[in-house]
């Protein structure tokens, strides 16, 4: 490359690389190995990876040493390698980019999520070392990425800045808070880390196109320097042991001049994408003249709520009772049967959340349903909360439980407790990785598939501990398993659904649906099967929306009509519209499911309410014409 990497990214738009580790994952390469050890052990693999990005159309690529110092490394014993492995990583990237690319080091975080166990002193010396070590091979800059904290950026970017003067991009991961780990808003993170040196600021991981574009969005006029993008390839799914990203990189390439259009100078792809994800964004960058000014406004207003009510010690006592109303297996082969997701908070105020509850409650709806952390972001514990809502609503709780979060002892303990509170309606899932969630230090568990979950629980049916002891009572749990129709072959996903039903299930739950078409082919494909089907519909919030289920979360696919509908729409607009095809999908799915599963998208409980009266209204017209 001809000019500094400075001056390019004041000049132009550059396209960076995708994806190293997970592309090495697809390759086969498996998870707990140290990756940055093969530009020892196999650099010829690592420099086709950087030669296919290159010939994809990236102006910088990233070397192989995103955890190559001596903390990193010491897990594989390789402390003592810290040198050797960058060095290598930087002679590598250089042979694959010639003069066609940019070749930046990175360097990844050290102490994220371990505040107290890590002292400054250390990490000085780690990010000193490979600090040095990447600069002796001669990289165009240095690339600080995935990182949660600004103290720790701070820390690295005052190391490098005594080394030497070479451009710097510094890159937060962040989640949908809007706030660095250490609780910096991003307008004052960004403040922060151009004071102290950096040449590029911007964002990478965690999320897909979306969520980082509204980080990109929230910091518009608050900072002086060029921006940087690296998002993951949507959300990551987990299917038959492996973790797949489904995002196309058709939509990659649609964000990038998005990306673009606000401003962004250096644009890239993370966790899952690939050389033709890059490909797509080169073509649709081609030609592309910056739009400085470009940007997108959007209504950041919140509400504000009071405190919850204490909970009454007499109410709660007789709460603690099983239910003897009739199960929704029960009711749902009688009549049909509505429940409503709510997602608990990440937060301490439940406020809103118990005001939803309530409003539910007052619409009839049969249960709510709490996830268990879902897309691995923290919440509030849905035990404690969906027993709250059981006081003081006397709304019945249904609630999932994921097998990433707990080992076989945390799991038995967890479902005796939800037995001693008498919250018998379960829904048993996998759960999403943890490593792709708001703590990607904390470690996914899985000692149990969704199929060996569900014989545990209904083993506990039997009054048998997992470790087959007898206990001293039956437990009494209404299992629950999901199903994604969403899919090519939808009867490989019923011979699938087959299995969790021969393991115990006693209820399906369906992830959204937005074909009615696709309603009757799973009404045709599931009518055999004996146990109710609880059809799975989220109303959508706006065009935004609607684009962000479709490309970045696994198991979510929007008909072309859907997505035209909504293209464009926001607020309210957006929620009329959203209602309305929700509206159109019940009638397409009350005539053949009893079970009706409202997912309620950001709080919106007033569409949940709507939808629920929709419901009513229908089905008591229906029985009225029997």
């Amino acid at each position: 490359m001809q000019i500094d990497l400075r001056q390019a990214l004041q000049q132009h738009i550059l396209v960076g690389d995708g994806a190293m580790g997970t592309y090495l994952y697809n390759m086969g390469f498996p998870i707990g190995i140290s990756y940055e050890e093969l530009n020892l052990l196999h650099p010829d693999v690592i420099e086709d990876v950087h030669r296919q990005y290159v010939q994809a159309g990236a102006q910088l690529i990233e070397t192989n040493t995103f955890s190559a110092n001596a903390d990193k490394l010491s897990k594989y014993g390789l402390e003592g390698k810290v040198e050797e492995i960058n060095r290598a990583g930087v002679r590598i990237a250089r042979q694959a980019a010639g003069d066609s690319a940019y070749v930046v080091g990175a360097v990844g975080p050290i102490r994220a999520g371990r505040r107290k166990n890590i002292s400054v002193t250390f990490l000085q010396d780690c990010f000193e070392e490979q600090f040095k070590a990447l600069l002796a091979e001669g990289v165009d800059g240095i690339l600080l990425e995935t990182f949660y904290e600004v103290e720790e950026t701070q820390i690295a970017l005052a190391k490098l800045r005594e080394l030497s003067d070479v451009p710097v991009i510094c890159q937060f991961a962040v989640e949908g808070g809007g706030r660095t780990m250490d609780g910096y808003s991003l307008q004052d993170a960004f403040k922060v880390i151009e004071a102290a040196g950096a040449d590029v600021i911007g964002f990478n991981c965690h999320t897909g196109p979306k969520g980082i574009m509204h980080s990109v969005e929230s910091i518009q006029g608050h900072h002086n320097l060029p921006l940087s993008v690296f998002p993951n390839a949507g959300i990551p799914d987990y299917v038959d042991g492996k973790y797949m990203y489904m995002t196309s990189p058709e939509y990659f390439g649609a964000c990038a001049v998005e990306f673009a259009n606000l401003g962004v100078r250096l644009i890239g792809g993370c966790c899952g994408t690939t050389p033709e994800h890059i490909h797509a964004m080169a073509t649709a960058l081609n030609g592309y003249v910056p739009n400085v000014n470009g940007g997108v406004s959007r209504d950041t207003t919140s509400v504000r709520v009071t405190e919850p009510s204490l909970l009454d010690n007499h109410v709660s006592a007789a709460f603690t009772r099983r239910d003897t109303q009739p199960s929704i297996v029960e009711l749902a082969k009688q009549r049909h049967t509505v429940i409503v997701e709510l997602d608990p908070p990440r937060d301490l105020d439940i406020t809103k959340f118990m005001k939803g509850a309530a409003a539910l409650k007052e619409a009839k709806v049969d249960a709510l349903t709490l996830a268990d952390n879902s897309l691995a972001v923290t919440r509030m514990s849905n035990m404690a909360l969906g027993y709250k809502v059981k006081v003081e609503t006397g709304l019945r709780p249904l609630t999932h439980i994921a097998c990433r979060d707990r080992n076989l002892i945390g799991t038995q303990s967890h479902l005796m407790g939800f037995d001693a509170l008498g919250m018998d309606h379960i829904l048993a899932v996998t759960g999403d990785p943890a490593r792709f969630g708001d703590l990607p230090g904390s470690s996914s568990v899985y000692d149990l598939t969704s199929f060996e979950i569900i014989r545990m629980i209904k083993q506990l049916n039997e009054g048998i501990a997992f470790s087959g002891k007898p206990l001293k009572q039956k437990a009494n749990f209404i299992i629950g398993a999901a199903f994604n129709p969403n899919v090519k072959y939808l009867d490989k996903a019923v011979q699938r659904l087959e299995k969790k039903i021969e393991a115990g299930a006693d209820y399906i739950m369906t992830q959204p649906v937005y074909d009615p078409l696709l309603i009757e082919r799973i009404y045709e494909s599931t009518k055999h099967l004996n146990i109710p089907i609880f059809i799975g519909i989220m109303p959508l919030a706006s065009g935004r929306n609607a684009e962000y289920l479709h490309n970045e979360v696994p198991g979510i696919q929007l008909s072309d009509e859907v997505r035209k509908r909504m293209a464009g729409l926001e607020g309210e607009a957006g929620r009329i519209i959203g209602t309305e095809i929700a509206r159109e999908l019940l009638d397409a799915a009350m005539p053949r499911f009893n079970g009706i599963y409202f997912m309620t998208p950001f709080m919106f409980y007033e569409m949940s309410v709507n939808l629920a009266q929709y419901v009513w209204e229908k089905a008591a017209v229906s029985h009225s014409h029997l």
